[in-house]
């Protein structure tokens, strides 16, 4: 039997994410085990999430998967390349995961394959820099650099899908992992792409619908749904960076210039800049218009922003996850908790966090004060008591 993982987001898990698990299943075999590594209560583009997490892994479970871990807050609010290597990580500290999944555009693992190697290449650097001095995008740097090195044409990388699978195939291969990489072609909407189409939604349509009060019915497999309009209706959800607007703004006031300099991808003077502006903004939207530049992507300094607020550090960023979370448990997840490797700390009931030590217990507590300041947006002023990471177990089935 295999073990797949996936690393997503899930706000919210959608039709294209059950189709995804679904395929997942049909190349590998319909007992494979799925387990998923999610983002917790803040996501890699740099936002509070929607919904609450304990929700969105239930809503997983009931929808194809075996059992959803938390990737933590500091690793969740990263780049591309780091949210996957943190996942990769995970799967490969579990030492019973042998695939792992992920949409993409191209559908060709070949091809993605050549991209990943190209790109660790020790001698992309040099090149990255001087495509960086042409004034275009990081992105667009990226592929350029990495196809004078090649010599090929990796034109994969222009697609979001495309390039987010080939981080999963290099943390793999900085890993020296067995893992081996597996790709469903991705239908619908692109990744962060606006669009409503109701077989295949972007999650950030879906988000936006939830927000203004709108029902995702049909979007989403009915089970989900159910499970959202009842965080709704509890007041619980939706979140969003402007319900945490106040509350942000202060935090970056009354930061000094030391503390802005530490903060993750404070480089080439964007630590600085953010500061400057951030004494003078009145409103989280004009903070990132006047910070935003054709060099700095807008979820690097949206992830900046909420790494402040959260009081993340290059100084306890760590490269790997030293624990996992158990988020949600099916019994096929059951099954997979018993394979994995006992050396790797996995957390199956708050209580259990009260035995991590060192760094890990650090990594843990910034957990807790992650969730107890996302629970201040929330839309129910009753709902937003801290101390829910001690008090909210796994969802079981």
């Amino acid at each position: 039997m295999h073990i797949a993982g996936i690393a997503a987001e899930y706000d919210p898990f959608h039709n294209g994410h059950e189709l995804h698990i679904r395929k997942t299943r049909e190349i590998l075999g319909h007992d494979c085990g799925i387990v998923c590594a999610m983002s917790g209560s803040f996501t890699q583009r740099g936002e509070p999430a929607c919904l609450p997490k304990h929700v969105r892994a239930h809503a997983a479970l009931i929808c194809g998967a075996d059992l959803v871990l938390e990737i933590p807050a500091a690793h969740a609010l990263s780049s591309a390349e780091g949210f996957a290597f943190a996942a990769a990580s995970i799967f490969e500290s579990l030492g019973c995961v042998d695939r792992i999944s992920f949409g993409s555009e191209s559908g060709d693992i070949g091809k993605l394959q050549a991209a990943a190697q190209a790109l660790t290449s020790p001698e992309l650097g040099a090149l990255l820099r001087e495509e960086m001095t042409r004034g275009i995008s990081y992105a667009a740097a990226v592929q350029k650099a990495a196809e004078r090195l090649s010599g090929k044409d990796l034109s994969v990388l222009a697609s979001p899908n495309n390039l987010l699978g080939v981080q999963y195939i290099k943390a793999l291969i900085r890993l020296k992992s067995n893992i081996l990489p597996v790709t469903v072609t991705r239908e619908g909407a692109g990744h962060d792409a606006f669009s409503a189409d109701r077989a295949y939604p972007s999650a950030s349509a879906l988000r936006a619908k939830l927000r203004r009060g709108q029902s995702i019915a049909g979007y989403v497999p009915a089970a989900a749904e159910e499970l959202y309009s009842d965080a709704v209706k509890a007041g619980r959800a939706p979140v969003s960076a402007d319900a945490l607007e106040i509350a942000v703004l202060s935090r970056l006031r009354s930061m000094s210039r030391e503390e802005f300099a530490a903060l993750p991808d404070s480089t080439e003077g964007l630590g600085q800049r953010l500061m400057n502006i951030a004494r003078k903004a009145s409103s989280l939207e004009e903070l990132y218009a006047e910070v935003k530049t054709k060099r700095y992507a807008m979820s690097r300094i949206r992830r900046m922003v909420m790494c402040a607020f959260l009081g993340i550090s290059v100084d306890i960023k760590r490269e790997k996850p030293l624990y996992a979370r158990v988020l949600a448990c099916g019994p096929g997840g059951r099954e997979i908790l018993r394979r994995i490797d006992k050396d790797f700390p996995v957390i199956t009931k708050p209580a259990a966090a009260k035995k991590l030590s060192g760094a890990a217990l650090g990594d843990f507590l910034m957990e807790v004060r992650a969730t107890d300041l996302w629970v201040l947006g929330r839309p129910e002023r009753s709902a937003r008591a801290g101390g829910e990471e001690w008090t909210t177990g796994p969802v079981i089935l």
